[in-house]
């Protein structure tokens, strides 16, 4: 695309004058958090140590390797600013990641603070500059506290189960951009598939003012225009509705963006005062439709079987951090070219220049938010706030087709019967569908649903004859919640019942060589023939089910001691995966 810029974090608002700042900062841990008391944000302050931002002090890419856990840390990096060329303009510092708590401090100056580990938070520290050089310094405090939200990390001292080493710190990209004192600080790209149209909403930065701003948005595919419209803004903010057919251009008048053939537009926004252009920004989007009808989900009004992988995102020597760009791509075609055609992106919001590349590829994802594990005010709260930061984020990426917030009764392990706990999870589902009233929305992935959009199963059942017979035979049952779907969980909290959703499989397998370490899901298998026999029969099993239509296999690669990925930690592959891509695509009579 043409927003497209190598490493840049933001792929779908970008702008030309910015700066990444990932690379070496001073580091220093904080055990005894005495560091603000002592003044360590003076800009003054030299920490003793190094890392290597965006890795964090637990990973070795950070250059420190230490997994033990420090409440405190503290980063510190000097910048060099030129005044006179920029004298114009604004200075905004972003975030992409950070875990959990952070405070900014611009030369000894407080700027502010985010909390929450998934989503991007900026700040404008114009303000607080100088001419020339410049000290950054940020302190992050992490705690085991199991109601924060935390994905798959572990909260106590050693990994377990399925949990494992801790992130603190900054784990994502950090850069900044200069921008003008008015300027668009937030896309939200609504696509009408149906109507061959694009709904554009933009926040516009400005602190006086804006009935003199005029917004212009200008739709381009493959080089051709296809359209422009233009907008006064109001209240800082300002709507577009831009019309795409175009019969004299197109066979089809539109090109619509689906898994075979992932069509994008290309998008030039301008704000303009008058003739002068106050701010531009590129960037793009997909015309596609995702929606549900009875016990089908359609793409472009045309159902699809989601042949999905659960990717959890864990790297090796960098953990939750890609090594890099190219990372990202590689586990993309790896994923594809096993056949499947989307990934459960599970406990994670990843960089989103996976989104990006997603979008690119033609490669499903569903969104899943971070699960805290302790019930509360403060897991209501901190939760609720940081889902819909992740929501509005990411909402413009077409590859994005569902909404996963809580997984497995995680954070609200009472919610079978506990009406405070279901409240909370109705709550966030109609905030979602508030913000995009069009994706799919899951409320507890996996059982013990109350209100969601698809009914979602995980069944770790290593035969595919048992597998087949307890939903086939039984299925009826299970939806009454006479008989537990995998023998451990109904399939609905109670009150709550089966309102004809589309169903999916939405974990499975996670079969383990026995390799003498780690664990998978049942027994572990001896060779490649045992292993390929295994999946074969479980995935066939489930694509014969009538009443499901797409399933989730556990997982793409091993993570520390779950070993049950299709690929080692290496991103080496265990299978050919030519064969698992013959049996995921293979039809089924």
């Amino acid at each position: 695309m043409h927003a497209y810029r190598k490493d840049y974090p933001r792929p779908q608002l970008v702008r030309q004058n910015w700066e990444l700042l990932n690379g070496s900062w001073e580091f220093e841990f904080d055990d005894e958090d005495k560091g603000i008391r002592e003044g360590w944000f003076s800009g003054e302050e030299k920490f003793g140590r190094s890392i290597v931002v965006p890795y964090t002090y637990e990973t070795k890419m950070s250059g420190i390797g230490d997994e033990k856990a420090h409440s405190v840390v503290w980063y510190q990096k000097t910048v060099n600013i030129d005044f006179e060329a920029n004298k114009s303009n604004r200075l905004q510092l972003h975030f992409e990641g950070v875990d959990y708590r952070a405070d900014l401090w611009v030369n000894g100056e407080y700027v502010g603070q985010h909390t929450g580990g998934y989503a991007r938070f900026s700040f404008d520290i114009t303000d607080h500059l100088k001419d020339g050089s410049n000290v950054l310094t940020l302190r992050v405090a992490d705690t085991y506290d199991d109601g924060q939200p935390r994905g798959k990390q572990r909260w106590i001292s050693e990994n377990f189960g399925c949990w494992y080493v801790q992130t603190t710190g900054i784990w994502k990209s950090v850069w900044m951009e200069y921008t003008a004192p008015e300027y668009i600080g937030r896309l939200k790209i609504t696509p009408d598939q149906p109507g061959a149209r694009v709904i554009i909403e933009a926040d516009i930065v400005c602190k006086r003012e804006t009935s003199d701003l005029e917004l212009s948005a200008l739709v381009t595919f493959e080089g051709k225009e296809i359209n422009m419209a233009s907008t006064k803004c109001a209240a800082n903010k300002a709507r577009l509705v831009i019309e795409l057919n175009r019969p004299d251009l197109f066979d089809w008048g539109v090109h619509e963006w689906s898994m075979e053939n992932p069509a994008l537009y290309d998008l030039t926004l301008e704000l303009k005062r008058g003739e002068e252009v106050r701010d531009q920004v590129e960037s793009y989007f997909g015309l596609r439709e995702i929606r549900i009808d009875n016990a089908n989900i359609l793409l472009n009004g045309r159902p699809i079987y989601q042949r999905l992988i659960l990717d959890q995102g864990y790297w090796k020597d960098s953990h939750l951090t890609p090594p890099d760009e190219n990372a990202l791509v590689k586990d993309i075609e790896a994923i594809m070219s096993m056949g499947y055609n989307g990934v459960r992106k599970h406990q994670k919001t990843e960089d989103e220049r996976f989104l990006y590349w997603c979008d690119v590829k033609g490669l499903l994802v569903w969104s899943e938010m971070a699960a805290a594990y302790e019930f509360g005010d403060n897991e209501v709260a901190e939760f609720t706030r940081e889902w819909m930061e992740i929501v509005e984020q990411n909402y413009s990426h077409p590859s994005i087709i569902t909404w996963t917030p809580f997984n497995e009764s995680w954070g609200v392990r009472h919610i079978r019967t506990d009406r405070q706990q279901q409240h909370f999870t109705e709550a966030i589902y109609h905030l979602t569908k508030a913000f995009d009233h069009m994706r799919p929305v899951i409320v507890n992935d996996g059982w013990e649903h109350t209100i969601s959009d698809i009914l979602t199963l995980h069944d770790y059942e290593e035969k595919g004859e048992v597998l087949f017979d307890r939903y086939a035979g039984r299925w009826e049952e299970i939806l009454e919640n006479k008989v537990f779907h995998c023998g451990h969980h109904p399939a609905f909290a109670e009150g709550y019942g089966y309102k004809g959703q589309p169903v999916i499989i939405s974990e499975f397998g996670g079969i383990a060589f026995d390799k003498g370490q780690g664990w998978g899901y049942g027994n572990k298998v001896k060779d490649e023939e045992s292993f390929i026999q295994r999946f074969d029969d479980i995935t066939t099993a489930i694509k014969e089910l009538p009443m499901v239509c797409g399933y989730c296999y556990t997982q793409v690669s091993d993570v520390q001691q779950e070993v049950n990925g299709l690929m080692d930690m290496e991103r080496n592959f265990k299978i050919e995966p030519s064969i698992l891509k013959e049996i995921n695509e293979r039809v089924v009579e």
